[in-house]
C-alpha cells in the first residue's frame, strides 16, 4: 500500500510544480517553506538542538497550535534540559506559532511526505518523541520513526465525522499507520471509540481531556484590554459584536443582523474576523454594499474614527485575544456547513456565545456548552438577530451565560499535565531521559 501512496504522492507534487514555481515568484517567504520542507533547516535551529534531546511536536495549523501552546510550556517545565521542535504545515499555523509558543526553541514547516525527505530531517533534529496533535497521521513519517526507533504518541487526538469517513475508505492503510503509534491521549470517549474502530490497540487509548481548556496565551489584563479598546475606537460602545472566524456565506448574514442592531442601538460595534484573513478585504468591500463604514486591521496606523462601525481582522493570532472585548460572540463555520470553529476561545474569556447550526466538527465541545446554557444555536438569520437583540437587553441572560462557559473552563483543566505525564510514561517505558 505504500508504494501506491508514494507513486500517488510524487504525481502530485509533479503536478503541482507550476503553482510552486507561480508561489516562489511572487509569494513571500515561500521559498524558505519549501526549503524547509525539503531538509534545509535554519542554521539557527541546527545550532539549538546540536547534541541535544529534541520533542518534536507536530501540528498542522491554527487549531492545533492553539492546543500545542500550554503543551509546550508544560513540556519545558517538566523536561527543562530537552529542546522542543514544533512544526506546521500552513503558512498561518506558521506566523502564529511563532506569536503564541515563544517557548520553543524551532519553528519548522512539516517535510514534505516523501521517504528520502523525512529520513533526512528525522536524522536532522534527531527526536527522542513525536508528539502528534490532533489527528496529524503522514504514512511515510510514521513508518520511518518506527523503523528508526522513534516512541509517537498522539496527543489531544480527534477524529470527526468526516474523518472517520475518509480513514474507513483506507481502513486497512488507517490500521497500519496507527499501528506505529503507541500511545493514544484523547479529548473525549467519543474520540477514543472513533480511533479504536479505526484500528488502534484499546489499551493504548487514554482519555486525557481537551488541552485548548488550559490554554493562556488570549489571556488579557484590565490595562491592556482598555488600550485595545481604544485602539479599536469601541471605547464605551455598546454592544462590541464579534464575529470570528466568518467564511463565504456567512458575513452577509452578520452584516444584515448588525444593521438591525445599529436601530435599536447606534453606538454598537462589529468586530468581524474572516477565517481565511486574504479575504480581508473583500469582507471590507461586503460592509460597503450594506452601507457599513469599515476599515479593516492591516490598515490601522492610529485609533478607529468613531464614525467608522465595523472593523474587519485580517491579521494572525489576534482573535483569541480580542474576544476579551466583545458583549457577543457569533462563531462561524457555523452557518455555513462547515462544521464550526473553537468556541472555548472566547468561552475561556466569559463571553456568551452564538453559533449556527452546523457545529459537526465540535460536537463534545458544544453539546457540553450548549447544555449548560453558555452557548445558543441559532438555525438561519432571523433567529440571529433576534438572539442578538435578546442578549443586548437581557444584561442577566448574558451575564449567566458568560459565568456558565468560565465554570465550564475552570472545571474541565488538566488535560495539558495529564498528556504531559503520559509523555513521562512513555519515556520510562523506553528508558528515555529528557
Amino acid at each position: 500500500m505504500y508504494w501506491i501512496y508514494n507513486v500517488l504522492l510524487i504525481f502530485y507534487w509533479i503536478g503541482l510544480i507550476p503553482v510552486i514555481l507561480y508561489r516562489l515568484a511572487f509569494e513571500d517567504g515561500f521559498y524558505e517553506r519549501i526549503k524547509q520542507s525539503a531538509g534545509y533547516m535554519p542554521a539557527s535551529l541546527l545550532k539549538k538542538i546540536e547534541g541535544r534531546r529534541a520533542i518534536w511536536i507536530h501540528a498542522a495549523s491554527v487549531g492545533e497550535i492553539v492546543a500545542t501552546s500550554p503543551l509546550v510550556k508544560e513540556v519545558k517545565k517538566e523536561f527543562p534540559e530537552a529542546v522542543v521542535v514544533v512544526s506546521v504545515v500552513t503558512a498561518t499555523g506558521h506566523a502564529m506559532a511563532h506569536r503564541i509558543i515563544p517557548e520553543a526553541e524551532g519553528i519548522i514547516f512539516f517535510p514534505l511526505d516523501l521517504p528520502y525527505l523525512t529520513r533526512k530531517i528525522l536524522h536532522i533534529i534527531k527526536p527522542i518523541t513525536i508528539l502528534l496533535v490532533e489527528t496529524e497521521i503522514w504514512p511515510n513519517f510514521l513508518r520511518i520513526a518506527q523503523s528508526e526507533d522513534i516512541p509517537v504518541m498522539m496527543v489531544n487526538g480527534r477524529i470527526s465525522d468526516r474523518s472517520m469517513k475518509r480513514y474507513k475508505y483506507i481502513s486497512a492503510f488507517t490500521k497500519e499507520m496507527l499501528r506505529s503509534i503507541e500511545r493514544f491521549c484523547m479529548q473525549s470517549k467519543f474520540d477514543a471509540a472513533h480511533i479504536e474502530v479505526l484500528g488502534a490497540h484499546t489499551p493504548d487509548i487514554t482519555v486525557t481531556g481537551n488541552m485548548k481548556y488550559d490554554q493562556t496565551y488570549a489571556t488579557v489584563s484590565n490595562e491592556e484590554k482598555q488600550s485595545l479598546l481604544e485602539e479599536f475606537g469601541f471605547g464605551n460602545n455598546h454592544p462590541i459584536i464579534i464575529a470570528g472566524s466568518t467564511h463565504k456565506g456567512e458575513e452577509e448574514t452578520i452584516f444584515e443582523t448588525f444593521k438591525q442592531v445599529l436601530q435599536e442601538y447606534p453606538q454598537a460595534r462589529l468586530l468581524i474576523a474572516p477565517r481565511e484573513i486574504y479575504r480581508g478585504h473583500d469582507v471590507q468591500n461586503l460592509a460597503k454594499r450594506y452601507e457599513l463604514n469599515a476599515i479593516c486591521r492591516s490598515d490601522m496606523t492610529e485609533p478607529v474614527h468613531e464614525g467608522i462601525p465595523v472593523v474587519v481582522l485580517d491579521t494572525i493570532g489576534e482573535l483569541g485575544r480580542l474576544y476579551s472585548l466583545g458583549d457577543i460572540i457569533f462563531v462561524g463555520g457555523s452557518l455555513v456547513k462547515t462544521g464550526g470553529h473553537n468556541i472555548l476561545e472566547p468561552a475561556a474569556h466569559g463571553k456568551p456565545i452564538l453559533v449556527g447550526p452546523h457545529m459537526f466538527n465540535f460536537k463534545e465541545i458544544f453539546s457540553l456548552l450548549h447544555s449548560r446554557h453558555a452557548c445558543e444555536q441559532v438555525k438561519n438569520g432571523k433567529e440571529l438577530t433576534d438572539m442578538v437583540l435578546r442578549l443586548c437587553k437581557d444584561k442577566d441572560l448574558s451575564t449567566e451565560m458568560g459565568q456558565n462557559c468560565l465554570d465550564i473552563i475552570r472545571e474541565n483543566r488538566g488535560a495539558t499535565q495529564r498528556n504531559t505525564q503520559e509523555l513521562r510514561q512513555l519515556f520510562e517505558k523506553h528508558h528515555i531521559i529528557p
